[in-house]
């Protein structure tokens, strides 16, 4: 078993809006590691990050990743840093990777500056550039579809994803 379709990219690019949508079109189910970390943990990543440290966040992220890889066969969303782990990097290798580009501009409308985001507490903007600038290299190197989602609905961002997947 395997995702139908794995969407990465930063914060604010869409991942759980358009894989929500993305799901409903293919008729699979949608999933998102953060959630499925939260559930693990029993309280939300701010909490995480905040009361166990980015490095546990980051073990029960890998963990999280690795068994969504393995038993789910819908849309599969991950986290903005999950790509950071080079174990993770190998578990994509072979699946439909989709990265969502977002520009910062929107990247922080989408996330907002007062935001409950772990890595973007002290100056937001400045932190989002950054983990962007970073992981963008991993997001196109990883990804078999590049979508652009600036001043695009979700509707249409789907539209070129099942384009961009078909053979």
């Amino acid at each position: 078993m395997s995702p139908r379709v794995v969407l990465i990219g930063p914060p604010g690019s869409g991942k759980s809006t358009v894989g929500r949508l993305l799901a409903d079109r293919l008729g699979v189910a949608f999933r998102d590691t953060d959630t499925d970390v939260e559930v693990v943990a029993g309280k939300p990543v701010g909490d995480i990050f905040v009361e166990d440290g980015e490095e546990r966040f980051r073990e029960l992220e890998a963990a999280a990743v690795r068994l969504a890889l393995a038993e789910h066969d819908g849309v599969l969303s991950l986290g903005g840093g999950a790509v950071m782990a080079e174990t993770t990097r190998e578990l994509l290798a072979g699946h439909s990777v989709v990265y969502l580009e977002v520009g910062l501009s929107q990247a922080v409308q989408r996330v907002g500056l007062a935001s409950a985001r772990p890595l973007l507490v002290l100056n937001p903007r400045s932190q989002l550039k950054k983990l962007m600038d970073a992981r963008r290299p991993i997001y196109e190197g990883l990804a078999a579809v590049v979508v652009a989602t600036d001043e695009r609905k979700p509707d249409e961002v789907v539209d070129e994803i099942v384009k961009g997947l078909r053979p």
